[in-house]
């Protein structure tokens, strides 16, 4: 595995939620810098509103998570043209999903944005609030808890492509 790839998606991740925000798109596009072969404004756009738990409410699965089973999915995943889905690709892309879900528990215990806010800041955030939107600015929400989490679901998206690249398939 390289390194070096693996550290610079890490890092493209942490800085661009760290400036930008928005979880999903920030590993996104992070993941688009490191492969710019994969460059799609389309899936970039879609994934806009899957920030903070979806739509800022802490509620759903992490954005992190959300934009790094869509990278995956775009490369490994079924095609409209091919909805029935003879060779059986969404199957990859659900093992793929699965280990990024996997990597999120043994990380943060859970996959729900809110409850990783809690482990990583002792408590969530209604980011609509801007009472709580400015406590979890206090809190170093945007600085480095969140790119750090951003950072992590790059860094293993990046993983599993570079192994997809020189093994055929990542699973």
């Amino acid at each position: 595995m390289d390194k070096t790839t693996a550290k610079k998606a890490f890092e493209r991740g942490f800085e661009f939620e760290k400036n930008y925000h928005g979880c999903a798109q920030c590993v996104i596009g992070a993941i688009y810098e490191t492969f710019p072969e994969m460059r799609n404004e389309d899936i970039f756009r879609g994934a806009s509103g899957l920030a903070g738990g979806v739509g800022l409410s802490t509620q759903g699965q992490c954005g992190a998570l959300s934009g790094a089973v869509m990278v995956l999915s775009q490369l490994y995943g079924r095609e409209l043209k091919e909805v029935e889905d003879p060779e059986r690709k969404r199957f990859l892309a659900y093992r793929l999903g699965e280990k990024i879900v996997q990597k999120f528990i043994e990380e943060y215990r859970t996959v729900i944005c809110g409850e990783i806010q809690k482990k990583l800041m002792g408590r969530s955030f209604y980011l609509f609030d801007q009472e709580d939107w400015a406590a979890f600015e206090k809190m170093d929400g945007h600085n480095s808890v969140c790119p750090s989490v951003v950072g992590k679901a790059t860094q293993w998206a990046a993983e599993l492509i570079m192994k997809g690249k020189t093994e055929g398939e990542p699973v």
